[in-house]
């Protein structure tokens, strides 16, 4: 993983050619134009790339996309400063817990989303917002210019649609994917893992910033509508009762879906079934009967002598 970002900053660590590197690990030089080109590292040589490089346990590819290890950490502190004023304003009683960043994949996880919506990361850190905002006067002067560098901006929009976003994942779908092995083991996995970029489609982004925005959020709805069908049709089968349609997750806007998960964490919202969750399952299963019963009973021979007894449904 990140082999070809580990490779690139050791050898501007170093300074040094493809040659001189792979005769200080050992390796061939064909080994490092592999590295190069992705090839999977192992985790001891991971390892002594990290050490060279001085990248330690961040994250790589972020350092590249950020232009320097200078701007990634001034883009670290800004994303971080974001995440948590986002953070401290959701209200759907839910704890974003990715935007806390325990595991360290905030910052990269962002600049991936952004950068499939075709953002270009600018070179150098834009100078506005090169700034220590440490009193509680500066607070406004620091939201004016979040909110009007775009970069910024984006962010934080789409930090603010994440909190919502993940309040309905955990109060609705969470607990359908957890203990279950079968969706573990299914497309369904991505679920969690791809809501940053869930919360992204939600969000307006202009398109001279983003031009590839349109695209992405097709294949992000349609990857969503694909793996949120397999948690029904798996609760569907199980008989787990689903307390919400899991769909609104891809078509619900970002303050909906906030405002349902409040309603769900303050116990506001009934505990009983919906009763349009299942009518779709209902009426293909109805369809599919109607369809091979009567195949069957060709095939049996039975359909000139068999006669339906309206009697038998009434109820007693």
């Amino acid at each position: 993983m990140y082999s070809e970002a580990l490779v690139q900053l050791s050898l501007e660590a170093l300074g040094c050619t493809q040659k001189d590197l792979a005769l200080r690990l050992s390796v061939s030089a064909t080994q490092i134009s592999k590295w190069k080109k992705g090839e999977h590292l192992s985790f001891e040589m991971e390892e002594k790339l990290r050490k060279i490089s001085g990248v330690g346990d961040r994250n790589p590819e972020f350092i590249i996309w950020s232009g320097s290890r200078e701007n990634a950490n001034k883009w670290e502190r800004l994303i971080h400063s974001l995440a948590e004023m986002a953070r401290l304003s959701d209200e759907t009683g839910y704890s974003a817990e990715p935007l806390m960043d325990d595991n360290g994949l905030l910052c990269w996880n962002i600049f991936d989303t952004l950068r499939e919506m075709g953002v270009k990361i600018p070179n150098e850190f834009p100078i506005e917002l090169d700034v220590h905002w440490d009193s509680e006067d500066e607070a406004d002067d620091f939201w004016e210019v979040v909110h009007s560098n775009q970069y910024s901006s984006a962010i934080y929009n789409i930090f603010k649609a994440f909190t919502d976003v993940y309040g309905f994942y955990v109060a609705y779908v969470a607990d359908l994917i957890n203990d279950d092995m079968e969706l573990f083991d299914s497309p369904a996995e991505n679920i969690e893992p791809c809501l940053m970029s869930l919360a992204a489609t939600k969000v307006e982004i202009a398109s001279e910033l983003a031009p590839n925005f349109k695209a992405f959020k097709y294949k992000i709805e349609r990857d969503y509508e694909e793996w949120l069908g397999l948690v029904k049709a798996r609760a569907f089968r199980v008989g787990a009762p689903l307390r919400a349609e899991l769909l609104d997750l891809v078509r619900g806007g970002h303050d909906g879906l906030g405002h349902i998960a409040e309603a769900e964490s303050l116990g506001l919202n009934s505990s009983r079934i919906h009763p349009d969750i299942y009518i779709n399952e209902l009426l293909v299963g109805m369809r599919i009967i109607h369809q091979v019963l009567p195949a069957i009973m060709r095939k049996l021979g039975m359909e000139d002598e068999f006669k339906l007894d309206d009697n038998e449904f009434n109820i007693h």
